[in-house]
């Protein structure tokens, strides 16, 4: 019995020890920096930029809020690589994963209060149908510079809270029409250097919050009548470098902003009176504005191949006037010609007649 007392006791008092101990082994686990990275207590920053790392490291600290992987070769992302990591708010992996390793991104799915996401550098091919799921506290997506040739209605579904997507140096060349209906709240949608051909109605129907849709040096030649339609607060749009050589004046008239920046140079426009005419309407609407309207060159026809059309002025328009009064003054030449011809040939009748009428009665 003495015995059983006194090893009883040494249990009770050693309790308070050993959940001390477990106490201390879980701060620290919850502190444990990565081996190869550099962490920053006071900040909760984790750096592991350029480690030569090939998959995510394991032990990153459960308080870190930025977590920063870029420039890494990564060939391995597990599908809990991220668990724990309730307070991260930014994660960047930019040139630093493989294409073969975008299908195992469901482990992104713990990450519910992420905020900025950085993939650019990548060489990322496709966006998988899930890849927005349990993202939707996410405001800023950087997925420039990969190789993406297609959007599809799935893989951006669930972004209702993003601001700012850019998909900026990809291949894309097609966007499904309700690729961005959950983008309400967007504010900055980067398109640049891809190789769309057309804006189509409905694709924007959404985006009323937009402020800047940059669309330079795609394949653009054709903009749908009411694809602008419904940007109510756009700031800037640029369509610098396109294929266009005619836009119709309807398609600005859309815009009904309090101000917005036209950027539309560097397109193989065709001056003519036409297009003139456009501008100079675009010009007069108070709440548009063409930023580069002096570096618009005309590419066709010709003679004005080089020219720049604010140097034209209204000189295409009057040129136009005047081959119409030519042809109106040698059309009209031509039917008084016609009608004294007639007049001529009607006389010479009645002459024929009357000196046949004049035979016979003699």
């Amino acid at each position: 019995m003495p015995v059983s007392t006194c090893t009883l006791g040494g249990e009770v008092q050693f309790l308070p020890v050993l959940l001390l101990l477990l106490f201390l082994n879980a701060v620290m686990g919850f502190k444990l920096c990565p081996s190869h990275c550099l962490c920053y207590e006071s900040s909760d920053l984790v750096d592991c930029r350029s480690r030569g790392l090939t998959r995510i490291p394991s032990s990153v600290p459960h308080g870190t809020w930025l977590l920063d992987l870029s420039g890494n070769k990564m060939t391995e992302v597990r599908s809990r690589s991220f668990t724990g990591l309730w307070s991260l708010k930014i994660l960047l992996i930019s040139n630093s994963i493989s294409v073969t390793v975008l299908k195992y991104f469901q482990s992104l799915s713990s990450l519910q209060f992420l905020e900025r996401l950085d993939l650019s550098y990548n060489s990322l091919q496709k966006l998988p149908e899930d890849f927005s799921e349990s993202l939707s506290s996410l405001q800023e997506l950087k997925l420039d510079h990969n190789l993406l040739q297609h959007l599809d209605s799935t893989s951006l579904g669930d972004f209702e809270n993003l601001r700012k997507l850019d998909l900026s140096y990809n291949n894309i060349s097609t966007i499904d029409i309700r690729a961005f209906d959950s983008l309400s709240r967007l504010i900055i949608l980067n398109l640049e250097e891809n190789k769309l051909n057309v804006v189509r109605d409905q694709l924007l129907s959404r985006q009323q919050s937009l402020e800047v849709l940059l669309l330079n040096h795609n394949n653009i030649s054709v903009i749908d009548s009411d694809a602008l339609s419904p940007l109510r607060s756009l700031v800037l749009l640029g369509l610098r470098g396109n294929k266009l050589d005619h836009i119709r004046f309807k398609t600005f008239l859309e815009l009904h902003t309090t101000s917005t920046h036209l950027q539309l140079s560097s397109n193989p426009w065709t001056c003519d009176c036409e297009l003139q005419r456009v501008f100079g309407k675009i010009q007069r609407v108070r709440h548009l504005r063409v930023l580069d309207y002096k570096e618009i060159i005309c590419h066709a026809p010709p003679q004005q191949a080089g020219l720049s059309l604010s140097d034209l002025d209204s000189q295409l328009c009057m040129a136009e006037t005047v081959s119409v009064l030519v042809i109106t003054f040698t059309v009209l030449l031509a039917v008084v010609g016609t009608l004294m011809k007639a007049e001529r040939n009607r006389k010479k009748k009645l002459i024929a007649m009357e000196t046949e009428s004049q035979r016979q009665e003699k």
